[in-house]
């Protein structure tokens, strides 16, 4: 009975669309750490708060994740490589882990003004809505999926010349304890953007195997 679901599934393309659901329901999560570290960092939310609720947001993020990996596990066909599944899985993962740190950092560090952070975290939400396009159309066989993916990654490379600006600039003044927390902060958000590079290329190397 099982074997003849399966293969219901394999005709009916049901199988590619659960899939796509746990990668979304992933990036739901990650981009809602993102806009939750928005909210603390523009005073909107406390940072205790902030830590306390980014908690939940990873563990729905890691409950779409293995969901995923449940659903591959008797998937016949996938929307792309099964490897780049995997890689793209993992590397909104770290999106997702990198966001926590820099709020859990944050809340520790207690860093006075942190509104200069606001441009990079925009960019992060701006790679991980292009990362959301990008898996929808994976399930509709869209030829815009490469364009979406390069989108996500001309993000990634603008968070990383944001850092490296920022860097710069802490470098330039006094080498205070303060200035190490804010670049142990910045460092943060390069690594969610280099993860967001990453699930970008996830996506554009299935897409072009496809």
């Amino acid at each position: 009975m099982k074997r003849l679901r399966r293969i219901r599934d394999l005709v009916t393309g049901r199988m590619d669309g659960e899939l796509t659901r746990a990668l979304i329901g992933q990036l739901e999560a990650t981009k809602e750490g993102a806009w939750l570290a928005m909210a603390m960092i523009g005073g909107d939310m406390g940072r205790s708060d902030a830590h306390e609720r980014m908690r939940a947001i990873e563990h729905r993020g890691d409950v779409e994740r293995a969901r995923l990996a449940e659903e591959l596990s008797g998937s016949l066909v996938t929307p792309i490589d099964r490897e780049d599944l995997y890689r793209l899985s993992r590397s909104i993962d770290d999106v997702l882990d990198s966001l926590r740190d820099f709020v859990r950092e944050s809340y520790l560090y207690r860093v006075g003004d942190q509104r200069r952070f606001v441009p990079m975290l925009d960019q992060a939400i701006v790679g991980v809505e292009a990362l959301e396009t990008a898996v929808g159309d994976l399930a509709s066989r869209s030829s815009t999926v490469a364009r979406d993916a390069l989108e996500a990654k001309k993000a990634a490379g603008t968070l990383r010349r944001m850092y490296q600006y920022e860097i710069a600039r802490i470098f330039s003044g006094e080498i205070s304890s303060e200035a190490m927390k804010e670049r142990e902060l910045v460092r943060r958000l390069e690594i969610v953007g280099r993860a967001i590079g990453e699930a970008a290329d996830a996506i554009a190397d299935g897409a072009m195997k496809r």
